[in-house]
C-alpha cells in the first residue's frame, strides 16, 4: 500500500461525546452496523456517523438539524415543519475547522460558534426561502457563516448569476473571508509570483529530477504557459519546470517511447505500439505543502444508482442502488466550488468515471460487493461505499492526502475522511519487497482492471491519471493527460517519473480529462486560466464581455472534479 505519509495518519479514538453532537456508544455502533447492511433507505439514513438534534423555534417551527458527520463538521441537513409540510435544506459549513454548528442549549435557534465570536440566527423565518429563491449553487445565510446548497445548472442564466454573485458578494476584504484568513490561513492571501521565489522553485525542480528516459529530446507541446527557464512549446522531455506566477506548480512533457529500457524491463505491463510510443503526455506536479486538496461531485455525475454492468449475483433488483438508494436527494450537488474560495483556487482537474462505467462487468469483482461500484465521499458524507481492492485517493480531516488500494485495514479512518474517490485498480502500486512503484497487478487485464476503451472499443485512447511521490520529504501529486495510451503506457510513464502509486481518472476526450491552473500576477486580484493542454479551453465559457469563465470555478458542471486551494 502506497500513501502520502499514511503511516503517520491514525484515526483519533472515538469518544462517547462529541459536543454538541452526543450519541451513546451502543447507539453509534448499532447505526454503523445498519450502514453495512443491504436494504432500502435514503442517503441520509445511509450515513454511519450522523447525529441529530431536535427542537422548536421561537415561532413554533419544529426543527431537526442533522450533522451528517460530526467528525468532519461540514455538511448538515436542516428540516423544518412536520408531516407533509416538512422542508429540507442542505447546509454547508465552509470553515469546519473554525465554526461549530448546533441548535444551542434552548434548541430553538442555529448557533454558530468560533473562538472569535458566537452568532445566532433563525433562518427558517424567511432567510432560507429567500436564499433558495436566488437560485444560486451556494447562497449565504446566518451572516455568511453557513451556505445553503442548491443543485447547480449549466445554463447561461445560472453562469451569469454566479458571476454576479462573485462580483457582489465576494469582494476581497469581506468579513467572512477575513475571519477565515486571519484565523486559519494567515498567509493564504499573500500573492507572490513564482519568479520572486526562484530559489525554492529551483530546489524542488532539482529534487524532482529528470524522468528515467533513454533520451531527453526537446519537444513542442500543446501547453501554452510561462515557465521558469524554458518556453512551454520548447521543453526538454522528462524535465520539470516551475510555472510562472503559480508557486508550487510544475510542468513536464514526455512520450512513452522515451522511457528507459530498465523501466520497460520491469515485469507487469504489455509492450507499447508505435502510436502509443509517440503520443504526448502532459503533466502538472503540485507541491502539496502549499495546497489543500478538495473534491466535489457534479450536478449529474457520478450518480448513485446501479451501473448497468453488474448482473447475476452482482445485482440486487430489490434495491434502487448498490447502497440502498438511487438518488442523493435531499442533498444538493452544486458542480462547482464555493465562490468564497475563488481567490485561493490554484488548480482544477476532472474527476473519474461516471456511474455507468464505474463498476465491473466480468471477473469476481462483477459478482461480489454488488459489482464493486467506485466509491466516493464529499465533506465527510459517504455517497457510495469505498470498495476493497480499488485504487483510492482520500483526504483526511487534517488535510493530509493519501493514495492507496482500499482495504479493511483502512476502515478505522472512515469517520475522519473528508474527501475520497475510487477509480478502478492501481496503475502503479508499491512492490511489497522494495516499496518501489511497479505496474499494478491488473494493468495487463482489460476486464480485470475495468480499463474501458474508446468509443471503438480500443484500449488505447486519451486517458488521464493521478500519481503521487515523495521527494526530499515533499508530497508531490502529479496529474497527467496521455494523448493516446493503454494502462501499460500509463504505468511505464509513471514508473519513469518515480511514482509510488497511481490511478486512472477519466478518458476519451479533453472535456473529461480537463485540467487548468489559475495564475495571478503580483498584487492582482484577477486570475488567468492556464490549461494543461490549450485545447481544453473549449470546455470553458465566457462572460458577456468576452472574458473567460473558468469551468467548475465560475459555473456549475455536471461532472465531478478535484480542486486545490492555496494554504
Amino acid at each position: 500500500m502506497a500513501t502520502l505519509g499514511l503511516g503517520t495518519a491514525t484515526a483519533p479514538a472515538f469518544a462517547d461525546t462529541l459536543e454538541p453532537w452526543y450519541m451513546p456508544a451502543a447507539e453509534r455502533a448499532a447505526q454503523f452496523a445498519d450502514h453495512r447492511e443491504d436494504h432500502r433507505r435514503s442517503v441520509i439514513e445511509f450515513q454511519p456517523f450522523r447525529v441529530e438534534l431536535t427542537g422548536t423555534g421561537d415561532d413554533g417551527t419544529n426543527l431537526r438539524l442533522t450533522s451528517l458527520n460530526p467528525f468532519v463538521n461540514a455538511w448538515f441537513l436542516l428540516e423544518t415543519g412536520s408531516g407533509r409540510a416538512v422542508r429540507q435544506y442542505h447546509l454547508e459549513n465552509i470553515a469546519p475547522e473554525l465554526f461549530t454548528v448546533s441548535l444551542g442549549e434552548g434548541r430553538n435557534e442555529l448557533v454558530i460558534s468560533s473562538e472569535a465570536a458566537t452568532i445566532t440566527c433563525a433562518p427558517w423565518e424567511g432567510e432560507l426561502e429567500e436564499a433558495r429563491r436566488q437560485g444560486l449553487p451556494f447562497a449565504p445565510i446566518c451572516e455568511g457563516r453557513l451556505f445553503l446548497r442548491s443543485r447547480g445548472s449549466g445554463s447561461r442564466t445560472m453562469r451569469e448569476s454566479v458571476a454576479e454573485f462573485l462580483r457582489s458578494y465576494v469582494p476581497f476584504g469581506e468579513d467572512l473571508i477575513n475571519i477565515i484568513k486571519d484565523t486559519l490561513y494567515e498567509d493564504a492571501y499573500l500573492t507572490t509570483a513564482q519568479t520572486m521565489d526562484e530559489a525554492e522553485a529551483g530546489s524542488v525542480v532539482d529534487a524532482l529530477g529528470r524522468a528515467n528516459l533513454s533520451s531527453h529530446r526537446v519537444m513542442r507541446s500543446q501547453m501554452r504557459m510561462d515557465l521558469v527557464g524554458a518556453e512551454s512549446n520548447q521543453m526538454e522531455a522528462g524535465s520539470w519546470y516551475a510555472v510562472q506566477n503559480a508557486p508550487g506548480i510544475y510542468a513536464s512533457v514526455v512520450q512513452p517511447g522515451m522511457v528507459a529500457q530498465e523501466v520497460l524491463d520491469v515485469p507487469g505491463a504489455n509492450w507499447l505500439d508505435g502510436v502509443e510510443n509517440r503520443a504526448d503526455v502532459y503533466m502538472f506536479a503540485f507541491d502539496m505543502s502549499r495546497f489543500d486538496l478538495r473534491y466535489e461531485i457534479g450536478t449529474g455525475h457520478p450518480e448513485v444508482d446501479w451501473s448497468p454492468r453488474p448482473s447475476g449475483q452482482g445485482r440486487d433488483y430489490n434495491l434502487p442502488g448498490p447502497d440502498g438508494f438511487g438518488t442523493v436527494n435531499p442533498l444538493q450537488m452544486t458542480g462547482m466550488l464555493n465562490p468564497v474560495f475563488t481567490d485561493r483556487v490554484a488548480a482544477i482537474f476532472a474527476g473519474g468515471f461516471k456511474r455507468d462505467h464505474g463498476a465491473w462487468r466480468l471477473t469476481d469483482f462483477a459478482y461480489t460487493n454488488h459489482g464493486h461500484h467506485y466509491g466516493f465521499l464529499v465533506n465527510g458524507v459517504m455517497l457510495s461505499r469505498l470498495q476493497p481492492g480499488l485504487a483510492t485517493i482520500f483526504v483526511l480531516q487534517d488535510g493530509s492526502v493519501h493514495m492507496a488500494t482500499w482495504g479493511d485495514d483502512l476502515n478505522p479512518l472512515l469517520p475522519h475522511i473528508r474527501f475520497a474517490r475510487q477509480n478502478g485498480t492501481p496503475v502503479i502500486e508499491p512492490d511489497p519487497a522494495t516499496g518501489v512503484g511497479v505496474p499494478g497487478s491488473q494493468v495487463r487485464s482489460w476486464m480485470g482492471g475495468n480499463w474501458s476503451g474508446s468509443a471503438e472499443a480500443q484500449l488505447r485512447t486519451l486517458r488521464s491519471g493521478l500519481c503521487q511521490r515523495v521527494v526530499d520529504g515533499r508530497q508531490m501529486l502529479i496529474y497527467a493527460v496521455f494523448s493516446s495510451a493503454t494502462p501499460s503506457g500509463m504505468a511505464r510513464v509513471f514508473q519513469a517519473y518515480g511514482c509510488e502509486f497511481a490511478m486512472l481518472l477519466d478518458m476519451n476526450s479533453l472535456d473529461l480529462t480537463y485540467s487548468a491552473i489559475y495564475t495571478r500576477e503580483p498584487e492582482a486580484e484577477d486570475f488567468d486560466i492556464v490549461h494543461l493542454d490549450r485545447r481544453m479551453a473549449q470546455s470553458d465559457s465566457r462572460h458577456r464581455d468576452g472574458r473567460p469563465m473558468g469551468r467548475f470555478v465560475e459555473f456549475s458542471d455536471n461532472r465531478d472534479f478535484f480542486y486545490l486551494l492555496r494554504r
